[in-house]
């Protein structure tokens, strides 16, 4: 494709008048044309001056200087900058530069070839004026480059753009701005809510309001798009923010913190608000000492390891350098690539990773045999809930004898601790999956009981993005063109961010002593509803207009609000905020274990109908429908 005129402008422009050999041929100039000025200035009158700048002595003079001059912004790589691109380090550079070379030339001149008795007032000004110059012409070339680069940009429209925070973030995009073309923005204006930044600037952009004032600047500006970069801000303060910025019709994006840019370009960091960033969620804060105590030299083994909390949990594990970390999963792809992930950031630690079924009491008997792990943590389940009630008997095979193999060989070859991966669908459950989950409560709270092995399970909400979960249903409808379909209007759930939840999880781990059933503090609970709506938003699209909302009902097993904690359980504190203990619940171990041996013989006969009134007469909580 041909250039445009004004691209073959840009190019032209670049290649030659910004090149730093067209910048040296300057440079001369300018040293003699201060010298001229400073003549100019001492002289009584133009003709005197031109006589004196026509000497022999303004020969060595300028010559002196600009030998000076440019042997040693030479030698300090003033000729190597790229001055389109130049910032105040640079600036300072050149400064220093031009403060050595005029040292050296009033040496020079006073003590070389002082023969020639140069005024020092002359040489002082000669030098002042040629710093300033060859400064300023730096600082033109830049400026030079964004005006063409901007009309090289005016065939194609600029979005305006409104920014959210006059802090440091703000600061740095504006720089970037103006020096990457790969950034088609017009900022029109900035908000903040401190009062002392009203009507001041950051590169000649004014802060024309607060928070408050952004859907009505967004529609007297034509703004296109509102960029947030307010990264000091709480999770509730950034959240409240997206939310105004939602009643416009803008597209909302995201400016990470300053930390985050480090060794990045802020175009390839700045991201679309994501669902996350309107559940308000803090940052984790971890005891790292207590996670490291039990997890550092120590061989730590994960079931389930290639789903989402289980990779994730394979993620976190690895920074707290074990021994060895043996991850078991039957899905051979996902282990696949979280393998090739771990293998490649930690090279000299490369985890184990073992295809095998958690259904397979023989493999589980051998891997436990070699690999000896001193903490296991099992998330390997079926979760998805209208699957697990056409195939009730996968949920028995899968979720309780899975759990169940998993734990005696904890106990038979002395594993530490076993930290089973819980829901809150086991609250009082209305489904199958539900039900095999707090049958797996009932068995790690059982084996507790005779086994030296400390036992504990971790029961949290739903996490953003894991496999099967809304959001990525939701992302996909949107991508079609809607509809998105919601169950019921009035459905909640509870949702962590999958970091979050494996965080928790391993301080958890950190508080067990055996017997425990941690809770996690999961927020407040979304509807569902506002869930699609606000990620229709998010899109760039208008909900009800642009992408249809549609109601298809309940599926089987579905409630329309979970629980997090069952009747008889009260929570106890840890010393953690958003950790909490229910107290254990009496469990017959005997008894439970004759009825999930008459589970087992039910699945294996394919019996749905007997599976289910088994589960009612296991989890007494069961609600089936």
């Amino acid at each position: 494709m041909e250039l445009s005129k004004e691209r073959k402008r840009m190019k032209f422009i670049t290649n030659t008048v910004f090149r730093n050999r067209t910048l040296f041929v300057f440079d001369i100039l300018l040293i003699a044309a201060a010298y001229f000025a400073t003549l100019y200035l001492a002289c009584t009158s133009w003709a005197e001056a031109y006589k004196n700048f026509l000497s022999f002595k303004t020969c060595i003079v300028v010559g002196v200087c600009e030998v000076c001059f440019l042997a040693t912004m030479y030698m300090m790589g003033i000729y190597s900058t790229m001055w389109v691109h130049s910032g105040t380090r640079d600036y300072i550079h050149i400064t220093a530069a031009c403060a050595f070379s005029s040292m050296e030339a009033l040496l020079v001149l006073y003590f070389g070839v002082n023969t020639f008795n140069v005024s020092p007032k002359v040489a002082i000004c000669t030098m002042l004026l040629a710093s300033a110059a060859i400064l300023g012409l730096r600082m033109l070339t830049r400026a030079s480059y964004n005006i063409c680069k901007g009309a090289m940009l005016n065939d194609e429209r600029k979005k305006r753009l409104m920014i959210v925070g006059a802090g440091t973030s703000a600061a740095i995009f504006m720089k970037d701005l103006y020096s990457n073309e790969n950034l088609h923005y017009d900022v029109i204006c900035f908000v903040d809510d401190d009062e002392k930044k009203r009507k001041a600037s950051i590169g000649g952009v004014k802060v024309l309001g607060n928070r408050y004032d952004i859907p009505r600047l967004a529609k007297s500006h034509n703004i296109d798009e509102i960029l947030v970069a307010i990264s000091s801000a709480s999770a509730v303060e950034k959240k409240k923010v997206i939310e105004i910025c939602s009643e416009t019709e803008c597209k909302v994006k995201i400016l990470p913190s300053v930390d985050q840019m480090i060794g990045e370009n802020i175009h390839a960091v700045m991201r679309d608000v994501q669902i996350e960033d309107l559940l308000a969620r803090e940052p984790i804060e971890l005891n790292n000492t207590e996670i490291e105590g039990y997890i550092k030299d120590r061989v730590i083994l994960v079931t389930g390891g290639g789903g989402s909390i289980g990779s994730e949990l394979c993620r976190q594990i690895m920074k707290y350098a074990p021994k060895k970390l043996v991850i078991v999963d039957i899905y051979e792809n996902n282990a696949y690539d979280l393998q090739m992930e771990l293998n490649n950031l930690y090279p000299d630690n490369q985890p184990d990773v073992i295809i095998a079924s958690v259904r397979d009491k023989e493999r589980l008997e051998d891997i436990f045999e070699e690999y000896k792990p001193y903490i296991v943590f099992h998330a390997a389940a079926h979760k998805h809930v209208p699957l697990m009630e056409t195939s009730p008997q996968e949920a028995i095979k899968n979720n309780v004898i899975g759990t169940l193999n998993v734990a005696e060989c904890a106990d038979k070859y002395g594993v530490k601790r076993f930290v089973m991966i819980s829901t809150d669908k086991a609250v009082n459950p209305t489904n199958v999956m539900g039900a095999t989950k707090r049958i797996c409560e009932m068995i790690v709270q059982s084996m507790q009981k005779t086994s030296k092995t400390e036992f504990v399970a971790v029961r949290f909400g739903n996490v953003l993005g894991s496999n099967g979960s809304v959001i990525p249903l939701f992302k996909r409808q949107i991508e079609k063109g809607g509809p998105v379909t919601v169950t019921d209007k009035r459905i909640t759930r509870y949702f962590m961010t999958i970091p979050e939840a494996a965080q928790l999880v391993l301080q958890s781990a950190s508080y067990a002593k055996g017997g425990e059933i941690f809770v996690l503090d999961m927020g407040e609970p979304v509807k569902i509803y506002d869930l699609a709506r606000n990620l229709i938003r998010l899109s760039g699209y208008k909900p009800d207009e642009d992408i249809k909302i549609e109601f298809c009902g309940l599926r089987p097993g579905e409630k329309l609000y979970e629980e997090l904690l069952m009747g008889e359980e009260g929570l106890a504190n840890t010393s953690h905020n958003k950790i909490f203990i229910g107290q254990p619940i009496n469990v017959d171990k005997d008894e439970l274990m004759a009825n999930i041996r008459m589970l087992y013989e039910a699945a294996e006969g394919n019996d749905t109908e007997r599976i289910k009134c088994l589960i009612e007469k296991v989890v007494p909580t069961y609600n089936r429908k």
